[in-house]
């Protein structure tokens, strides 16, 4: 537990139960934004063929782009709503590792030309820390959280 002394008051706790049950719905809101963000992207800047054309030129089935959107997009508004979390999370690490294999010859820095496999990679460790974490606070119902 972290505690900081403060003018107003003698102690004050960061760790609270409802300070850490925000805490973990930020993580879940902000990793499923940026999931539906990605999705979106390839549908309507790569657009679905261009998406397709390019998991072709790696060498995976074109199918593959089309399950990879859906995992996105859908993943991503299921951890915007709070549902299924545990489940979701664990179901997206294996996209981003995807994502790092193909970025894997690129180097490890993200902003390197072609992007590294940095960023995947912690996107995916930050989704097994939600998958543990759970829900958090602000869930559309905490039966299906």
């Amino acid at each position: 537990m972290v505690m900081l002394t403060t003018r107003e008051s003698a102690m004050t706790t960061l760790t609270t139960p409802t300070t850490i049950l925000h805490a973990t719905a930020l993580l879940r809101v902000s990793l499923g934004v940026m999931a539906l963000a990605h999705g979106l992207m390839k549908v309507f800047v790569f657009t679905l063929p261009g998406t397709v054309g390019y998991f072709e030129s790696l060498g995976l089935p074109g199918f593959m782009a089309y399950l990879t959107i859906a995992a996105e997009v859908g993943g991503g508004l299921a951890l915007v709503l709070g549902l299924y979390t545990r489940w979701v999370s664990l179901a997206l690490v294996p996209v981003l590792l995807g994502a790092a294999w193909v970025h894997l010859g690129n180097g490890w820095v993200f902003s390197n030309p072609g992007g590294g496999w940095e960023f995947p990679v912690f996107w995916a460790v930050a989704l097994l820390v939600q998958a543990g974490l759970g829900s958090g606070s602000f869930v559309i119902s905490r039966r299906l959280a």
